[in-house]
């Protein structure tokens, strides 16, 4: 698959393709609708299919301050893009001056001059150019003097998860941020996942039986709520189950947050300086202060089991 930053990386002699268009993240299971039909329709025309997505966030632009926490980096997104069959990903710089874009020069200088567009998938309420003036309509209706068609698709699956609201990357992270990680992962279709470079912390983990890898996570990362949970910890390519506490260590007073991996009955591992994943599969406890430091070790034992058990 091909990633191009900026209009300017997309290869002259590019031709026509199937292009969508948004944020898209987190690649929920209502985004891969979405993708996934703009895949189906680039296959049915012999077109390469192209996403169209946006950094930093359009909200810290227009609105500083205000990026969401984010459910997947861009490398991740553009990884679960190409196993939806994504021939292309541009990623177009957010800035002011772009924002200023009216949607018919968004619509000229992008799906037509550059992508050279047969057919825009969008979901329905889908806006762009300045103050996000366009809409599907509008996309349609230029379509007729720039040759392109527009394709909508409803995005809205729902679930379980966030009480039967519509899927969607809000949700997911209210789900996050409350520790409800299953309820994210049916919205995700996959568990919510954390990434950084492992660094050197207290090594009280390792003190205590327990290496951890101490995850410096990505700028706005959206992390889930403070807590002990189960999943996987992946480092070098290889997947191991883990068990998982985010929060800052009240049992040694600590104040910043962390996000802590112990890849279980591993204790031969040295991560420092790589970069590794942590997936959330299941919250298993909060965070607490015990009364004593044989009594966090009975319980991490007991977390330890748990997550075992929920792994194997």
């Amino acid at each position: 698959m091909q990633r191009w930053r900026g209009l300017e990386d997309i290869p002259q002699d590019w031709g026509r393709s199937v292009v969508t268009i948004g944020s898209y993240d987190g690649v929920h299971r209502g985004h891969q609708l979405i993708i996934g039909r703009a895949v189906e329709r680039a296959r049915e025309l012999s077109v390469p299919a192209v996403v169209v997505t946006f950094d930093p966030h359009p909200s810290e632009v227009v609105r500083p301050g205000s990026h969401p926490p984010l459910l997947a980096p861009h490398h991740r997104r553009a990884e679960l893009m190409a196993e939806l069959g994504v021939d292309a990903v541009l990623v177009l710089p957010f800035t002011s001056e772009f924002s200023q874009l009216s949607p018919a020069d968004f619509i000229v200088k992008v799906l037509v001059d550059k992508l050279h567009a047969r057919t825009v998938v969008e979901g329905p309420n889908f806006r762009f150019g300045h103050k996000a003036a366009g809409t599907v309509a509008y996309l349609a209706e230029l379509g007729a003097t720039y040759d392109y068609d527009v394709e909508v698709v409803d995005l809205y699956v729902s679930g379980a998860a966030g009480g039967g609201e519509p899927f969607s990357s809000t949700l997911t992270r209210r789900l996050v941020a409350a520790g409800d990680v299953a309820g994210a992962a049916e919205i995700l279709g996959r568990p919510h996942r954390v990434e950084g470079i492992v660094v050197r912390g207290a090594q009280r983990g390792r003190e205590l039986g327990y290496p951890t890898a101490n995850v410096e996570t990505l700028p706005h990362t959206a992390i889930p709520a403070d807590g002990v949970y189960a999943g996987w910890l992946t480092a070098d390519g290889e997947r191991m189950p883990a068990a998982i506490s985010v929060g800052t260590n009240p049992q040694f007073d600590g104040v910043e947050r962390s996000v802590e991996a112990y890849a279980i009955d591993r204790v031969d591992l040295d991560l420092y300086g790589l970069h590794v994943a942590v997936d959330f599969l299941q919250y298993i406890r909060g965070q607490e202060r015990f009364a004593t430091v044989d009594d966090l070790l009975v319980a991490m034992a007991r977390d330890v089991s748990q997550c075992r058990e929920l792994l194997a």
